[in-house]
């Protein structure tokens, strides 16, 4: 057994889609999650930084006694995840890789969709990661830079005329290029999963990459006999800009009511 917890950390709160899914997969786990409030969106900013934003994240939840760190941001895993995961004697998990996988395995005419952040899309590593699973495949790619500032201030609902505008003006062209399997791949996006499988329509699966790297993460902690061996496990969020307003965030995030232990951290100390 290993009492250590599970760091997560995202550039906001889009990585509470990965945390809602360890918690059902793994309900008896600590989790010690970090959202950069105080600095989201990273997708718009150089790889240095994001590099940089990264390490002080890592070092945050390093304080803490933690046995892997889950980085459940695309952009961080597509930019900045190759050039400092060996510099930590804790795996960590990106969600990149797993959601190529699924994706390579999910297609059935070889076109797949990719939708993230500009630094996402511009890095190619997911273009690599799914041809490394499927040589034959063909990626369209595109940057949707709205889609974050979007979920962050709420405008989430299917009926929301904003998001449906952004989505289609966003999506329309990937849905042209015949993909039948779309990757969300940002961790804020599958809060508005139903607005993208509006418009994508019902026959292109969509992939989650924090729901399918929670699931790997399970995997490989029962397989290393690591897991905690506790029915329940305690939640921490912490943020780095004011956590007034996270409750209801949290809320549309995790979908559940529950009371949140978050507090508000100054990430440059790190």
């Amino acid at each position: 057994m290993d009492k250590r917890a599970i760091g997560v950390f995202d550039s906001g709160m889009g990585g509470l889609t990965a945390v809602k899914r360890l918690i059902e997969v793994l309900p008896g786990e600590d989790i010690i999650y970090l959202g950069d409030t105080g600095r989201v969106p990273y997708g718009g900013r150089s790889r240095e930084t994001i590099i940089e934003y990264s390490r002080q994240d890592i070092a945050f939840l390093r304080s803490f006694d933690i046995k892997c760190i889950v980085a459940a941001c695309g952009t961080v895993s597509t930019v900045a995840l190759e050039a400092i995961e060996n510099d930590y004697p804790i795996p960590i998990y990106g969600v990149a890789g797993m959601a190529a996988k699924a994706a390579a395995k999910a297609t059935r005419n070889g076109r797949i969709g990719l939708i993230g952040t500009k630094a996402s899309i511009g890095s190619g590593a997911y273009n690599r990661l799914i041809l490394a699973e499927l040589p034959e495949a063909e990626v369209i790619g595109r940057a949707c830079p709205l889609f974050v500032p979007l979920v962050e201030n709420g405008r989430v609902g299917v009926d929301d005329e904003v998001l449906r505008l952004v989505a289609e003006d966003y999506l329309e062209p990937i849905k042209r290029a015949g993909v039948d399997t779309l990757i969300m791949g940002c961790t804020h996006y599958p809060i508005i999963r139903a607005m993208i499988g509006r418009v994508m329509g019902d026959n292109v699966t969509l992939i989650d990459p924090g729901g399918e790297t929670a699931v790997y993460v399970s995997e490989r902690l029962k397989n290393a006999g690591m897991l905690s061996g506790c029915t329940k496990g305690e939640r921490r969020y912490y943020v780095t800009d004011s956590p007034d307003g996270f409750g209801e965030m949290a809320r549309l995030f995790l979908g559940s009511g529950d009371a949140y232990d978050i507090s508000q951290v100054t990430i440059n100390n790190f």
